[in-house]
């Protein structure tokens, strides 16, 4: 159970770490999806500063159980947040959300599955 647990958070890590990073340093995927979800561009940053927080608080996960728990329930709604986001402009192709959703969500279930629900 440890290695699934490993794996899929160092995954959703990763993923999440490298969509901040993206964001920081102004890459054209974010600012085109920013553009085409009417999300004004000067919230690119501070959307990534949420990204980068989630993505460190799952690594911290690994030394305080609780802290990875909560960052992965808080990317889930980052993201639910995002599909409001699509949904609202009449964004319906939702393949690249739907990755970047599930990789929490597993993170989540396999963080409750392996420490136990408080």
């Amino acid at each position: 159970m440890f290695a699934l647990y490993l794996v899929v958070t160092l995954l959703a890590s990763a993923v999440n770490g490298l969509a901040a990073i993206a964001n920081f340093i102004g890459h054209e995927y974010p600012k085109s999806q920013a553009d085409k979800l009417r999300v004004p561009r000067s919230w690119m940053r501070p959307l990534g500063a949420v990204l980068a927080a989630g993505a460190l608080g799952l690594l911290a996960g690994f030394a305080v159980p609780v802290l990875g728990t909560l960052a992965a329930a808080g990317l889930v709604l980052y993201f639910l947040g995002a599909l409001g986001a699509h949904l609202r402009v009449g964004d319906y192709q939702l393949g690249p959300w739907g990755v970047f959703f599930c990789l929490p969500v597993a993170a989540l279930t396999v963080s409750l599955a392996y420490h136990g629900a408080w």
